[in-house]
């Protein structure tokens, strides 16, 4: 434990990837490293709206003995490019990168933590990374990546009905345009067609297989309330085929769609909990 002690201050710098450079905070251990965690941010503004959970967790982790890397993926937060250069493949190439600066820094076992779309995109970077990690936390983790697309593209039609545009075009008709070759500006995001066809593809949580044990943590409204039936279907697929899955349920606001910051004590808390107890078990 901490004794008491604060964890040095996050190190912002700049990690050289192609194409240009990816903005990093470094969240060092306080002591002893127990383990190294690589944080993998949710979708355009959702990443903006998490950034204070984010913080206060990477802080709290790090209390605990655990380096934390926060990267800006290429065309998100302070890294290089437009959000439209962005491309699911160049994503996960970050996070190579990422799990690399850290393994070099650190040279523990790593474990990835992934908020809403981020959490897809770290499954599908532990399924095909030359290194698995040794554990997964997982923070609301979007379901399916062609419902989270019609989701965003909802977006679009939204604003076009507030500007009294009474003929604006179905998420079936936007994706015509997308298929076409055509970059929507979305809520002030371009998203390029290569980036939707990569989200549409995406297979869907239940049939990515982890490869290493799981903390699934999901958000709910109140106490008492049930996961939803997609969250549980895709956690009776993931147990059917033997992974070590821990589901926590906890009331929590939606910290990442709401527009004033909103935070939540009580899931910072039990993931460090969740993560200090599996390195105990290990």
């Amino acid at each position: 434990m901490s004794g008491g002690m604060t964890a040095p201050p996050a190190e912002p710098f700049f990690l050289d990837a192609a194409p240009g450079r990816r903005f990093c905070l470094f969240y060092p251990p306080l002591g002893a490293c127990r383990g190294a965690v690589l944080y993998v941010h949710p979708f355009a503004e959702e990443m903006n709206r998490a950034r204070r959970m984010a913080a206060l967790q990477a802080r709290a982790l790090a209390q605990q003995g655990y380096g934390v890397l926060q990267l800006d993926l290429h065309g998100c937060g302070d890294s290089g490019g437009d959000f439209g250069d962005a491309r699911w493949t160049t994503w996960l190439d970050d996070l190579a990168r990422g799990a690399a600066w850290l393994h070099a820094r650190l040279g523990q076992p790593l474990t990835l933590w992934g908020l809403r779309l981020g959490a897809l995109l770290a499954l599908d970077f532990a399924r095909t990374a030359a290194h698995p990690p040794q554990a997964l936390l997982l923070w609301q983790p979007v379901l399916k990546g062609s419902s989270y697309l019609t989701q965003f593209l909802r977006l679009k039609m939204a604003a076009s009905l507030q500007g009294g545009d009474d003929a604006q075009p179905g998420t079936d008709a936007l994706r015509r345009m997308l298929n076409d070759g055509q970059t929507l500006e979305i809520a002030g995001y371009d998203l390029s067609p290569e980036l939707a066809a990569a989200l549409d593809a995406l297979d869907p949580l239940e049939a990515m297989t982890p490869p290493c044990p799981v903390h699934w943590f999901e958000a709910l409204s109140g106490a008492g309330r049930q996961l939803p039936a997609g969250a549980m279907r895709a956690a009776d697929a993931w147990r059917a085929r033997g992974v070590d899955l821990r589901q926590h349920a906890l009331a929590c606001p939606p910290f990442w769609t709401t527009p004033e910051i909103a935070v939540s004590p009580d899931l910072v808390a039990a993931t460090t909990r969740a993560l200090l107890e599996h390195a105990d078990a290990a």
